[in-house]
């Protein structure tokens, strides 16, 4: 981020995008949102977004209902992205290979997420980070949309991976991140289901990519019902926990970042 122009460095016209009348940032912001069914949340996903994102790009998972129709009205330049599988890690994958951004922000369509703390997770980034991994139980962040079961699921589940692969994370299964688009090479995503965002924090660590933590609220899904299944996920990433556990990472595990809060 920057407030203004180096004096000995002045930036070509369009270089900049204004955040604020004291901030501006430079390198273009690509969203991804995954989305099936999700119409009638839509309006509320998007209306979050900051207006200075460069693009913002739906995957559709062959919706039945007006999903495509609502983001192309609500944002006529939306990208959309027919979905050819099934499941969020194959959604997720598609909406990257289209991503144009120098930044991709993954962002579900349930109207969980607040689109404002973009800014905060690109602010990390710029500031040095590699991957800005949205955490609920950060100091600072919160959630209103887990059972007790699933609390407890994720905070065993991390726990485990903190200890195998000497990360410090709060929190593991959580699909609001941002990260440098470069940042794909270096993790090779390859798997279907929910269990995608736990693979990419298991080999931003293996990959000795820099980690820092984001303090993020968790808001309830706004209409319709969630497809993830606590047990059936739950065992879908402990195998992936498993099976990252017998390959060895392309560099040594990097110690996370300083959470920095309020940026």
């Amino acid at each position: 981020m920057t407030a203004s122009a180096h004096p000995l460095a002045e930036p070509s016209p369009g270089r900049y995008r204004p955040v604020s009348s004291h901030l501006a940032i430079a390198p273009p912001v690509s969203v991804v949102i995954p989305a099936m069914n999700e119409a009638e949340n839509l309006p509320y996903v998007f209306k979050t977004l900051p207006d200075w994102v460069h693009e913002v790009v739906l995957v559709d998972g062959n919706s039945t209902d007006d999903t495509v129709a609502v983001a192309r009205d609500l944002r006529p330049d939306v990208v959309v992205v027919p979905q050819r599988g099934k499941g969020k890690g194959d959604a997720l994958i598609s909406g990257f290979a289209a991503c144009t951004g120098e930044i991709i922000v993954m962002v579900d369509a349930d109207g969980s997420a607040d689109g404002t703390e973009i800014v905060t997770y690109v602010s990390a980034l710029v500031g040095g980070a590699d991957f800005a991994k949205g955490s609920r139980f950060a100091n600072g962040g919160g959630t209103d949309d887990m059972t007790p079961v699933r609390k407890l699921g994720n905070r065993l589940l991390t726990a485990v991976v903190n200890a195998k692969f000497g990360a410090r994370y709060t929190d593991l299964c959580y699909g609001y991140n941002a990260f440098w688009r470069r940042c794909l090479d270096d993790i090779a995503l390859d798997c279907n289901g929910f269990e995608v965002e736990t693979l990419m924090n298991i080999r931003v660590v293996k990959a000795g990519l820099r980690v820092q933590e984001i303090p993020s609220h968790e808001y309830e899904r706004i209409h319709g019902v969630s497809n993830l299944n606590a047990v059936r996920d739950g065992l879908r990433v402990l195998s992936v926990i498993l099976r990252e556990g017998g390959r060895r990472g392309r560099g040594t595990a990097a110690r996370p970042m300083a959470l920095r809060e309020g940026r």
